[in-house]
């Protein structure tokens, strides 16, 4: 009899490497199949799901993609005749898009934490990330020449280039963007040490800042906020200054729904037509 586990097993080995980001599902199936792997497709009921959220000690989102990755385990082994019918999944409710953002004197601390000489690759992303809105994990990988390793950085036009060269489109879009003149006059003086990446640490790529962010964060005094968060403050603070929306969208790669559900609001003539309405006297 088929077990889930093996269905696991199939989905990774056979859908995983033709998606633009592998490394999720595997993690996502890491997750799973402590639980799920011994388990028949009859055991794969709505009882099953409950006690799996509860064990999972992590945050809403986090479980909801898990238990996705789950349902389309399932489905797939349907698509390859592995087996006849999958079992329904129960997702948990989608959360609320977070709405941290970051205030300029927040950014400003974090940006003085930054100034040892350890955390100056984190500075370079938090200034990218604020500047441009660019996810954290496009700017890591940003590189000085166009290749697959990345995205670029083009200094002498002062273009941000955030997807690799062939990388396969999601809808997590990389658009380009003009960077601000502020970031290029950065981007100039990095451009001189040398390295291939754009933020590197001893003359090699930075994969990850979890453990410098967890510092500058604790030294600037700041709670509930990741590398993503620089992306929602560099949106917010582009709806406060009254950026024309659809050429936000464009820029950060949002799409129109997402900017209308999470940022809008932010926006200095936001319902201002309405309000005005309301007020006028006849």
């Amino acid at each position: 009899m088929t077990t889930v586990g093996q269905l696991l097993l199939g989905y990774v080995e056979h859908h995983a490497p033709t998606v633009a980001n592998p490394e999720r599902i595997a993690y996502a199936i890491d997750a799973l199949t402590d639980f799920w792997a011994d388990k028949t497709l009859h055991e794969v009921t709505p009882k099953a799901c409950r006690a799996y959220i509860a064990s999972r000690k992590v945050a809403p989102g986090t479980v909801r993609r898990e238990l996705g990755v789950l349902r389309a385990a399932l489905n797939h082994g349907v698509r390859q005749r592995w087996i006849a019918a999958a079992p329904p999944v129960d997702l948990p409710s989608k959360p609320e898009p977070k709405q941290r953002w970051l205030t300029r004197g927040e950014a400003a601390r974090l940006l003085w934490a930054c100034r040892a000489p350890d955390r100056r690759h984190l500075a370079r992303l938090i200034l990218i990330q604020l500047y441009t809105g660019t996810r954290p994990g496009a700017a890591l990988a940003l590189r000085w020449r166009a290749g697959p390793e990345g995205g670029w950085i083009d200094v002498d036009r002062g273009l941000l280039f955030r997807a690799a060269e062939g990388a396969r489109v999601t809808k997590k879009r990389k658009p380009p963007a003009k960077m601000p003149r502020q970031l290029v006059a950065h981007a100039r003086r990095w451009r001189r040490d040398g390295a291939a990446a754009v933020i590197s640490y001893r003359g090699k790529p930075v994969i990850k800042v979890r453990k410098s962010w967890a510092a500058a964060c604790e030294a600037a005094r700041i709670e509930g906020a990741t590398p993503h968060t620089l992306r929602h403050t560099a949106i917010t603070w582009a709806m406060q200054r009254g950026a024309p929306v659809i050429e936000a969208c464009g820029y950060f790669g949002v799409s129109q729904r997402t900017m209308e559900d999470v940022y809008l609001h932010h926006h200095p003539e936001y319902m201002g037509g309405v309000v005005a309405a309301m007020e006028r006297k006849r």
